[in-house]
């Protein structure tokens, strides 16, 4: 099956850094179109296939989450972990026949592929990196399945499931919690430029990146490069609540700190949302004080544009902040120069102004 990774003690010790969408009148364009209609656009990620005949037993010994379980076609999200619990990258699993595919934050590339080369014997699947071969669309927004469908993109049977399509993989986000994109389509440059035609034809609004990034942070889904450092532990930054780890399958690598947390304690830190009183500094870290005391950093802020009748410069920033567990929602804590209020995730998309 797998083996414990081992790393040079400085391969994963890069600080985060705060993710950071300011005013801008494409990003007021894109937060309509999520709200309304649909996004699409080309993830800054990359792409690793494991194929062979111990492909799927090889991620269930490395994945947060269970591969196995779910069967052929699913769509699975986890992260892989040192031996210690640690995150190394989150990503997407996808599994069809022989073939497992995990895509990952472009940030976690170079990390995942560690963990395979060192891991994974090639006479049970062999490891390929895909990255500069294929385009990873992703549609999000409120009726991007809709759009979709009008496109004539063929859609997965439901939620978490995937399907080869003429187009390329296309998968499905899971039900319950707010996934942060509706639909992957994994394809060649080709046929992604084709379905990114009919796409837009059809009504979805062309956007980039920091698009794909404004509705991960509203939907209060980590970042590997901000919500996530070299110390963090999945249930730290959600993975419980976005049903990201597997309390009831087999080993994994780190899955010993991940299930004593779990069964026998609570973690420290905790992903919460913030509501901005104003602009906050530009500020890399940006600590979160509550009175004197530090009590954690904000990881992801945003210009969240609110169009309606004070117009289209109408909104609030907000964000998302790694909170120590004591801070609850409600509490106000000072952040960036300015006063901002702690809120559940996702975030609200309405103004709550205080009593």
């Amino acid at each position: 099956m797998s083996t414990t990774p081992s790393f040079p003690p400085q391969s994963f010790t890069q600080p985060p850094i705060v993710a950071r969408l300011d005013a801008s009148p494409t990003l007021a364009t894109v937060a309509h179109a999520l709200r309304t209609g649909a996004i699409v656009a080309p993830a800054d990620v990359g792409v690793i296939d494991l194929v062979g005949s111990g492909a799927v037993a090889c991620m269930q010994g490395l994945l947060t989450n269970d591969v196995e379980k779910p069967g052929d076609g699913a769509f699975i999200y986890g992260a892989l972990l040192t031996a210690k619990g640690m995150i190394l990258t989150d990503g997407w699993v996808t599994r069809m026949g022989e073939t497992v595919r995990m895509v990952v934050p472009g940030t976690g590339r170079e990390r995942a592929l560690a963990v395979f080369t060192k891991s994974i014997p090639p006479r049970l699947a062999r490891v390929t990196d895909r990255t500069a071969d294929l385009v990873v669309l992703r549609l999000a927004g409120a009726h991007a399945l809709a759009l979709a469908g009008a496109a004539q993109l063929a859609l997965p049977p439901g939620p978490g499931r995937t399907i080869t399509a003429p187009e390329g993989e296309v998968a499905r986000g899971p039900d319950g919690v707010p996934p942060p994109f509706a639909l992957q389509v994994v394809a060649d440059p080709a046929h992604a430029e084709a379905l990114t035609a009919r796409l837009t034809a059809g009504g979805a609004a062309l956007a980039d990146a920091a698009a794909l990034e404004l509705a991960r942070i509203l939907t209060g889904w980590p970042g590997l490069a901000s919500e996530v450092d070299e110390k963090t532990i999945p249930q730290e930054v959600r993975f419980d609540e976005i049903g990201g780890v597997s309390y009831t399958k087999g080993c994994y690598t780190g899955q010993e700190t991940v299930s004593r947390l779990h069964f026998r304690g609570h973690a420290n830190r905790v992903l919460l949302g913030l509501e901005f009183d104003g602009e906050p500094d530009h500020q890399d870290p940006l600590p979160i004080l509550r009175g004197d005391k530090e009590v954690g950093r904000a990881s992801s802020v945003a210009w969240v544009p609110d169009p309606g009748p004070s117009g289209p410069a109408a909104g609030r920033w907000m964000g998302l902040a790694v909170l120590r567990r004591e801070v609850e929602t409600a509490t106000m804590v000072r952040a960036g120069g300015v006063d901002a209020r702690v809120v559940g995730l996702p975030l609200p998309l309405r103004r709550h102004d205080p009593a």
